[in-house]
């Protein structure tokens, strides 16, 4: 899998730490104070946009009458003691990251995150100085439905997208990557479950937890 790989990117969540269900949570919460149910599909609908776009989406969709950047805020409270406390990282990922790191290879973050929330948890756990960079969608202005974030990971690594192994857990963040003309590895989590096997085919490898790569 890393065969003439320079650098590895990871997302965040669902694939570096198990979080997805903290972010449905906070779904249901916050839009039960508006007496709002959490529509199904709400999940697919904004599991590829950065996080402004996300609170832009709830505002457009569900018409609330607050500000977007009020919603961000409030959703980083909800979240912020959670990931400092609850939020675990993925089954031998950070034993992984530390041999990458040993054998030379280039680390970076690409989330769709906000940057307080990866910083609590890499802080958390003493890693964050492994990576050789960290950017959110917020940075570049654009969800992982397009391969922008991963190409512009490459460009501040000073790596060509052909030598980057990306590492994700969503389909069309999968796609993407694979747009961007990198190597993909699909990571199994239980929020995508019932996409397992088109992550399976749309990505190079696949992987149930990051043990087998130690």
């Amino acid at each position: 899998m890393l065969r003439e790989i320079e650098s590895v990117i990871f997302d965040f969540d669902g694939t570096l730490v198990d979080s997805m269900w903290l972010w449905r949570n906070i779904d249901i919460e916050y839009l039960g104070k508006y007496n709002i149910k959490c529509p199904n599909d709400l999940g697919k609908c904004i599991e590829s946009l950065s996080f402004t776009q996300t609170a832009q989406y709830f505002k457009d969709r569900f018409k609330l009458n607050v500000k977007v950047e009020d919603i961000i805020a409030e959703w980083e409270d909800m979240a912020y003691q959670k990931y400092k406390f609850e939020v675990m990282p993925k089954l031998g990922v950070i034993e992984f990251i530390k041999k990458l790191k040993n054998e030379g290879k280039k680390i970076a973050l690409a989330t769709s995150n906000r940057l307080s929330m990866v910083e609590t948890v890499l802080d958390r756990y003493d890693i964050k100085d492994y990576f050789n960079c960290i950017i959110t969608s917020c940075d570049i202005g654009k969800g992982k439905y397009e391969p922008d974030i991963y190409l512009e990971t490459a460009k501040r690594l000073d790596t060509l997208p052909k030598s980057c192994l990306v590492f994700e857990d969503i389909i069309a963040a999968i796609k993407s990557a694979k747009a961007a003309g990198m190597r993909v590895c699909a990571v199994e989590d239980e929020y995508s479950s019932h996409q397992k096997e088109e992550k399976i085919s749309l990505a190079d490898y696949f992987i149930a937890d990051y043990t087998v790569l130690l």
